[in-house]
């Protein structure tokens, strides 16, 4: 019986490599490039399962995560583009999941991070790597770090001993959180975006999850008619061998605009991780790849024109010791107006206790200027460097805050200007099943070229989540 599983076993991982190199062979020479790269690294993986009490997802890493991680890798970087929050070892949530799935901040984010015109590049990057529809790297936005739970202890011998018939059944498939994320967006020329968008996460028996995410979704600008959107994806979770799965697709319905589809894959893998006697993390490196496919919801025109891209890259985070760590992402991106991205940011971070300091690099550059023709922020050289402090701790006991100031320049076209983000973001812990998020960050770096006139950027995030 025992050959007989692994026989199974290794048809099925030839079947998903078959399948991974037949769906790969129609994406960007770049991307098979990345997947070659990504198969030379050897792996050294310590199983490590999360902690009930450990961090929730949603946390910043310092705020971006998701990597994912940077909402300002504040979510990576949910920025989240390049993916969004903070994970701190001494802040518990019960949101957690109980088998998280290691993730690096999508430049949209690590942390929880806060990006102008995505969610969480990676939001934070939180423990579980969660991969935005499209990841649109405002560098404001990529605050990110991210840390690992202790393994849970070893089960106890009677734990072990106990006969599969008197161990409780478990449902095909079980309600494990509702987490819904809340952003609210405006510019000092009135574009103004408000997501709103629940995503409901199933565990079945297997440890596999099972995810939807709807929403209701509306985008604002002056001489524009509004756009409304309600996505509708489904997405599923795994792990095979040392790597993390994550794949989701489904539609974006519209007001007034074609149905469009929308689909993201994530791939984790861990390299090394080194513990501490006591379970903390020591030193590690964990490598993401990343695809995305959809609409550019960046703002009302640029909906309205039909643009959309394929987004694909690799994120890497390493932990060079407990106090501090390096994160970097790169992206390609391909639209369908002929345009084609090039992406990249670079994070190194120190913790002082409480406190730490950062140095942040971004740059971002595209073939053509479309603003103007498709109405999405498409600059021909933009750099963005910074100098980051920020402090994180516990108001009360059912409350935790960080603040954040980013103080740096930014080149744009060959003229250089000042380039500074505040953020604020808290936790509070409801009951000890609910948590809910809520934050606020100020920025002057671009989103929009509008020449010698300045840019300024209030970015309102909230985030509810239910654990069962």
């Amino acid at each position: 019986m025992t050959d007989t599983y692994r026989h199974s076993l290794s048809v099925f991982r030839q079947s998903i490599q078959v399948k991974f190199i037949l769906s790969w062979r129609s994406l960007p020479i770049a991307i098979i490039g990345s997947l070659m790269i990504w198969s030379l690294f050897p792996a050294k993986l310590y199983a490590a399962e999360t902690d009930d009490n450990w961090n929730s997802s949603s946390q910043l890493i310092p705020s971006v995560t998701s990597v994912i991680n940077w909402e300002n890798l504040q979510e990576i970087p949910k920025i989240q583009p390049f993916i969004s929050s903070q994970i701190d070892d001494n802040w518990k949530s019960s949101s957690q999941s109980t088998e998280p799935m290691i993730t690096l901040a999508s430049l949209d984010a690590m942390g929880t991070v806060i990006n102008s015109n995505i969610e969480s590049f990676v939001g934070g990057f939180s423990y579980r790597l969660e991969p935005k529809p499209i990841l649109i790297a405002a560098p404001e936005n990529f605050n990110p770090v991210l840390e690992l739970p202790p393994p849970p202890p070893p089960k106890s011998p009677t734990q072990e001993s106990l006969p599969t018939s008197t161990k409780p059944q478990q449902p095909a498939l079980l309600l494990e959180s509702i987490q819904t994320d809340w952003r609210d967006e405006r510019t000092n020329f009135q574009q103004h975006n408000q997501i709103i968008e629940p995503k409901f996460q199933f565990i079945m028996p297997n440890g596999e999850k099972i995810t939807f995410k709807t929403g209701f979704n509306t985008f604002e600008q002056p001489s524009v008619a509004t756009v409304t959107n309600i996505p509708l994806q489904f997405g599923w979770q795994g792990k095979t061998g040392q790597y993390t799965i994550q794949a989701s697709g489904g539609i974006d319905v519209f007001n007034r605009l074609p149905i469009a589809l929308n689909f993201n894959a994530q791939i984790d893998r861990p390299i090394f991780m080194n513990l501490t006697t006591d379970y903390k993390l020591k030193s590690a490196l964990f490598l993401s790849l990343i695809i995305e496919n959809g609409p550019y919801k960046t703002n009302a025109r640029t909906l309205e024109s039909q643009i959309t891209s394929w987004r694909s890259g690799l994120n890497a985070y390493w932990q060079i010791d407990p106090n501090t760590s390096l994160f970097s992402s790169y992206r390609l991106g391909l639209y369908n107006d002929g345009n084609f991205e090039q992406q990249s940011f670079s994070r190194l971070e120190h913790k002082f206790g409480q406190f730490w300091i950062a140095g942040n690099l971004f740059a971002w550059k595209y073939t053509s200027d479309q603003q103007e023709i498709s109405g999405y922020f498409s600059p021909l050289g933009f750099l963005v460097y910074s100098a980051e402090v920020g402090w994180e701790g516990n108001i009360f006991s059912f409350l935790r805050c960080r603040v954040n100031a980013n103080l740096g320049r930014q080149q744009l076209n060959g003229k250089i200007t000042g380039g500074n983000t505040y953020q604020t973001r808290c936790t509070t812990q409801i009951t000890p099943n609910i948590d809910f998020d809520f934050g606020y960050a100020f920025s002057n770096v671009r989103n929009l070229d509008t020449g010698d006139s300045p840019y300024n950027n209030q970015n309102f995030t909230g985030q509810l989540r239910m654990k069962f």
